[in-house]
């Protein structure tokens, strides 16, 4: 650090970071902070780059620790940087590449620094570091009490106040990522955290009035993607031939100073990944993610999970004042559309689900889209790759799709959408079908997949719910889903009489002779004879109230009637096999009619015309099946684990190691 270059490496040598950890007490009016604050180093561009970093921090803060509580020299740093943010927004709107520099790398070592305090000492003895002064050890002032309140004010102040430019994007980013800092002490916890110091500060006070500016703020980041300036864009340019002491020193190392978050060093090239990415947008979409997963104070609710339950739309007229505090508006459709983009982005898909899970304005507007396919054909991509992707993001990708098919309005227009070659679909070419047929597909291949690999009854019936929620409205059926609905029975009844024969075998070998226990078997039986139920609901869902929109489906069940032989007298499936026997019977004896050999479009033609002679009231009525997702109790359980999985491993600027963290398990992200 300071105005030579350095790299990782030399870090712990460092004469001015060695001052700043050392015994000696900085004055705030120091020189030496300007001396600090003008450094540059070629940053991590790889992971293990980043744990160097890493090791060079921890190797300064073993020695700030030491010395704090004399010195008071981490406090001494924050009250530099606070003094500099002071001028930010003026320095923006003026172009001062120089102050917005210097005060971004303050806040750099700021954040490097408390990273590490974060991960090595309670909050509490974190807390006390804060407020250490130049004094007696082990001292401290009253009047400084409330620096790390100041600061985390000063940092939502940054993020939401300062104009996002070329040349404020890395301290607009350094600001969003000290704030996942401050949080992630959940990291180093097996136990959820209810009431953190952080959590208390953000909750109440000072940082209170900001909360629906800021979830707005994250919010538009994420929408705009913006992607980092190119290196250089922030390079100081000179007023005159002379340009002064400051720009001579500013010029000869603000070519390096591009930091961690384009993950390259001076004038490098990037790279078409970082062409493509937001470091903004995703460290600003995780931190909005972490806000809305605090838990409640005993005291209030989690105000930034209201202002994420409440939001409404810019277009919206006739919007009505929101009794929520925390209520603003946001431009739905680049939201959708932004949406629409990040489904690869497991963070994305768990902000879809948060936000048609709990708000209900964002749940109508995204219902009443003409051009749904935008959204469900990622969300099936994503269940269709089911072996690439990590079970979290499928369950949320799978509860999506559960909520959405609540809605019938949803569940009749997506057999209107016709889609042309889908290409990530390899099982088939499918040059044309409608976007409802694929969703069926899609789902009951993820069915398959559960049976054949995971077994996770959770996947099984939230995938059989969605298929119940829109089998009443399934219209003109592809005839290849209709042959995989009646494959999926085939394997369900395949899989009841290997178990059922595997019971009938336990039982007769119950007496054997070296008294060993023996499988349950009962249980197996009693599971997939609840699916199979569930499947015959379905099936009679569709025929009782769609049964002349969907001749393929009929054609189906005929080329595979014996299958369902030995379902009609057993007395778990009677009832509803009624419907399907009948439907059976009754398109059977009029093909036999017609004669032998007939052809496929015959046949199907034959099934049209009788589906309109065949009487409704023949046909029993059940009632509707109607599957609601219901979120589990204590979802934090869930969700504050998954969200802290995703900032492991996806957060850009920050190295998380492995032997520190204990929420979770390494293998659960």
């Amino acid at each position: 650090m300071g105005a030579n270059g350095s790299s990782i490496s030399e870090l712990p040598d460092n004469e001015y970071l060695k001052k700043l950890s050392g015994p000696e007490a900085i004055s705030e009016n120091d020189p030496f902070w300007n001396q600090l604050l003008s450094f540059s180093f070629n940053t991590p561009t790889n992971s293990a780059e980043l744990k160097l970093l890493e090791e060079a921090a921890v190797s300064v803060c073993k020695s700030l620790v030491g010395n704090n509580p004399r010195t008071g020299n981490l406090a001494a740093l924050i009250k530099v940087f606070l003094s500099r943010t002071k001028e930010l927004k003026i320095s923006a709107e003026c172009q001062n590449h120089l102050f917005i520099w210097q005060a971004h790398n303050a806040l750099f070592i700021i954040c490097c620094l408390l990273k590490v305090l974060v991960c090595q000492m309670p909050e509490e003895e974190l807390q006390l570091h804060f407020t250490y002064e130049e004094k007696t050890p082990g001292t401290y002032g009253s009047e400084c009490e409330d620096l790390m309140e100041e600061l985390l004010c000063v940092l939502i102040q940054l993020i939401v106040e300062i104009p996002l430019l070329d040349i404020t994007y890395s301290i607009s980013l350094e600001a969003v990522t000290t704030l996942v800092v401050f949080l992630s002490c959940q990291l180093f916890h097996k136990e959820i955290l209810r009431e953190s110091i952080a959590h208390k500060y953000l909750m109440h006070g000072r940082c209170l009035p900001y909360t629906s500016r800021l979830v707005k703020t994250l919010l538009y980041n994420f929408i705009r993607q913006e992607r980092s300036p190119p290196p250089g864009a922030h390079v100081f340019q000179p007023e005159s031939d002379g340009g002064g002491l400051l720009y001579g020193i500013a010029s000869g190392v603000a070519t390096g100073l591009w930091t961690v978050f384009t993950l390259g060093g001076a004038g490098s090239k990037r790279t078409p990944q970082q062409e493509e990415s937001s470091p903004l947008a995703n460290q600003s979409l995780l931190l909005l993610l972490i806000l809305a997963n605090l838990t409640d104070a005993p005291d209030a609710p989690n105000p930034y999970r209201q202002a994420i339950m409440s939001f409404k739309n810019t277009q919206d007229s006739t919007a009505l004042p929101s009794p929520n505090p925390h209520a603003f508006q946001i431009n739905f459709n680049s939201l959708y559309t932004t949406l629409c983009e990040q489904q690869n982005l497991d963070q994305a898909t768990l902000l879809l689900y948060t936000l048609l899970h709990q708000n209900t304005n964002v749940r109508t507007y995204m219902l009443a889209r003409t051009d749904m396919e935008n959204l469900v054909l990622p969300i099936l991509e994503i269940l269709y790759h089911v072996e690439e992707r990590n079970s979290h993001h499928v369950y949320m990708a799978l509860i999506i799709l559960l909520i959405l098919t609540e809605d019938d309005g949803f569940n009749r227009s997506i057999h209107e959408v016709i889609l042309k070659n889908i290409t990530w679909y390899s099982e088939r070419v499918l040059t044309e079908i409608s976007l409802g047929s694929l969703l069926i597909l899609v789902v009951i291949r993820t069915i398959q997949y559960n049976m054949t690999r995971t077994r996770d009854k959770y996947l099984h019936t939230n995938c059989l719910a969605a298929l119940a929620n829109m089998s009443a409205q399934f219209r003109s059926l592809h005839q290849y889903a209709a042959q995989r609905i009646i494959s999926l029975f085939s394997l369900l009844s395949k899989k009841h009489n290997k178990v059922l024969e595997q019971a009938t075998q336990s039982l007769r070998s119950s007496l054997s002779s070296d008294g060993s226990p023996l499988p349950d078997y009962a249980q197996d039986l009693n599971v997939i004879e609840e699916v199979i139920r569930m499947m015959l609901e379905i099936i009679n869902s569709c025929l009782t109230n769609s049964l002349h929109h969907n001749p393929n489906l009929v054609y189906a069940l005929l080329y595979k009637r014996d299958l369902f032989e030995q379902f009609r007298t057993h007395p778990s499936f009677q009832d509803v096999m009624q419907n399907i026997d009948l439907v059976i019977s009754f398109f059977s004896s009029r093909i036999e009619q017609a004669g032998a050999e007939l052809s496929v479009e015959r046949v199907l033609e034959i099934i049209k015309q009788g589906a309109v002679a065949l009487p409704r009231d023949r046909l029993r009525k059940f009632p509707e099946l109607k599957f609601k997702y219901v979120e589990e109790e204590q979802p934090e359980e869930f969700f504050i684990p998954y969200v802290w999985s995703l900032v492991y491993n996806s957060a850009v600027a920050l190295y998380w190691n492995p032997q520190d963290v204990q929420l979770f398990t390494m293998d659960s992200g």
